[in-house]
């Protein structure tokens, strides 16, 4: 989950709260402060928030939940009369264009840090890493309207941001650090996403870099933003950030976006959702007998518009930075937190209950037991992975067994893992800075076709390893859960051949031993042997 710096100074100027208040209510509206220090605080949201992910979108949410400025924000918005004009050949490139102007900013070093982090934060949470969404922010006052997107050459050139000579595109993506970093996301194409002003002057080179013609300043007081990608997400990154600059005191203004075929759309939209709310409904969830006149306010400490609709329900208007608001559940959820967990009475169930060990709970103790006697470390990694990791870094094939996440917020977490084994190879990586022998094991969950398993994976690693070392190990802990095993060649290419055994149980496959491919070790940097195994220890 993303952790959000915050100044104290800039907060409080903001708010017009002292720091003491914001350090104690901030968890009570359901985040976690992960650091506090003299200048600054670090705080970790959910990634549904990312209106959460800058100074100003937490003094709004703040300023209502301390009572100090609540109800519906609604924000003016006006026309700039700027037009961009897509180019045809964008569509198959990255066609989604949000566009606006924002003036009358007045920034400083906090606040352009502020917009910086705000950026790059939209790219990691809204964006996938820039793929799906990055953001273009530029100088207004040094280009000239109107603007065009367009598919350009890869040779056309420009001076990017942190550079002061000219480099053509190509040359960005092999030189540039932001180049080299996502260049990967452009491959394939014969031309290049650009937004050139009506001298030709570059802006943008999205999702790679800027120009350094319309680098942000402290003297800088009008701003055009673009936001370019996949998916219309880039609406949402777009409305999270031009309300957040609003906050500041900018005035926004429309841009007018007009397609290959003449048709014309105006960026961005700021108009509310609405829905209604039954009464009854929400005191069922809750738990609660709230008044409607009680719900009404919650509502609006939590920043909606809120109105009564008839004696059991209320209308809702839904702020257009709240892109986490799917269902009516999600806007009972903030009145929840409006309300106070901490004031909803516990009850005891009405009829009593005894409780007993689950099953799997109890295998993990044992598999526990049993490998911590063996001298290895437990250790709890994610369930969700991602393909470059579980087969490229693996040297498997991907399989067809593969339950993906339909709408994934990073590109590392694409996947459900079917196996443990890539989980506990990223381990060892990261912790190359401590002394060997290191042998982790965890026992967890898989997911294949489907279908929850339950699997005991380990792995050790120092110089002299070798496949004896794994099958004293498979041996023990056969031997300890009283199941007689038998073993068989395995074709497994994660293995050395000749060093890797199937493990079978009743002449049916339940795992893997032997020691790690050396190209595999390389794939996650490692410089010493590794041996592993992995086996299913139940099917639920």
């Amino acid at each position: 989950m993303p952790v959000i710096t915050l100044n104290y100074e800039d907060l409080e100027n903001l708010t017009s709260v002292d720091r003491d208040t914001i350090v104690e209510q901030i968890p009570m509206m359901g985040a976690d402060i992960e650091r506090i220090e003299d200048d600054y605080i670090d705080i970790e949201f959910f990634p549904d928030r990312p209106d959460l992910y800058s100074v100003e979108g937490v003094a709004r949410a703040l300023r209502g939940f301390l009572n100090i400025e609540t109800g519906f924000q609604d924000y003016t918005l006006t026309s700039s009369g700027i037009d961009i004009e897509k180019d045809s050949g964008i569509e198959d490139i990255r066609p989604y264009l949000a566009c606006a102007v924002i003036r009358n900013v007045r920034f400083d070093a906090n606040s352009i840090k502020s917009l910086m982090d705000l950026q790059e934060d939209l790219h990691w949470g809204v964006g996938r890493n820039r793929k799906k969404v990055s953001i273009g922010v530029h100088d207004l006052s040094n280009i000239t309207p109107p603007f065009r997107y367009v598919a350009a050459d890869p040779d056309t050139e420009f001076v990017p941001l942190e550079f002061t000579e000219p480099l053509s595109m190509n040359q960005i993506l092999e030189n540039h650090p932001k180049g080299k970093k996502f260049a990967y996301i452009l491959e394939g194409f014969n031309k290049y996403p650009l937004i050139l002003d009506a001298d030709n002057n570059v802006l943008s080179f999205p999702p790679i870099i800027n120009s350094t013609r319309t680098q942000i300043t402290e003297n800088t007081t009008d701003l055009f933003i673009d936001v370019t990608g996949l998916s219309d997400s880039v609406f949402v990154a777009l409305n999270v950030l031009v309300t957040a600059l609003a906050e500041r005191g900018g005035k926004i203004e429309s841009v007018k976006i007009i397609d290959s075929n003449r048709s014309k759309e105006t960026s961005p939209d700021l108009d509310p959702s609405s829905c209604e709310l039954k009464i009854s409904e929400i005191n069922s969830l809750i738990g609660t007998v709230l008044p409607r006149e009680e719900i009404i306010k919650q509502l609006q400490r939590m920043r909606y518009g809120a109105n009564t609709k008839s004696d059991d329900s209320v209308d809702v208007k839904v702020p257009p930075y709240r892109a986490d608001i799917l269902h009516n559940y999600d806007i009972i959820e903030d009145i929840a937190i409006g309300y106070g967990y901490d004031n909803i009475q516990p009850e005891f169930p009405k009829s009593a209950t005894f409780g007993s060990a689950h099953e799997v709970s109890i295998a993990g103790d044992n598999i526990c037991e049993i490998m911590v006697g063996l001298g290895y470390s437990e250790v709890m990694s994610f369930t969700l992975s991602n393909e470059r990791v579980h087969f490229e870094r693996m040297c498997r094939d991907r399989t067809d067994d593969i339950t993906y996440v339909l709408h994934p917020i990073s590109e590392d977490q694409t996947m459900v893992r079917t196996t443990i084994l890539p989980n506990l190879m990223e381990i060892l990586s990261m912790n190359q800075h401590r002394e060997l022998p290191q042998s982790i094991f965890e026992f967890g969950d898989v997911v294949i076709n489907n279908r929850v398993h339950r699997n005991l994976a380990a792995v050790s690693i120092h110089p002299e390893v070798n496949f004896t070392d794994i099958r004293e190990i498979v041996d023990a802990v056969m031997r300890e859960r009283m199941v007689e095993y038998e073993v068989e060649e395995s074709t497994d290419p994660a293995f050395m051949e000749g060093r890797r055994a199937n493990i079978l149980v009743d002449g049916k496959k339940v795992g893997v031993m032997g020691e790690i491919y050396p190209q595999v070790i390389t794939n996650f940097g490692l410089g010493e042997p590794v041996i592993g195994f992995e086996m299913e220890i139940m099917n639920y």
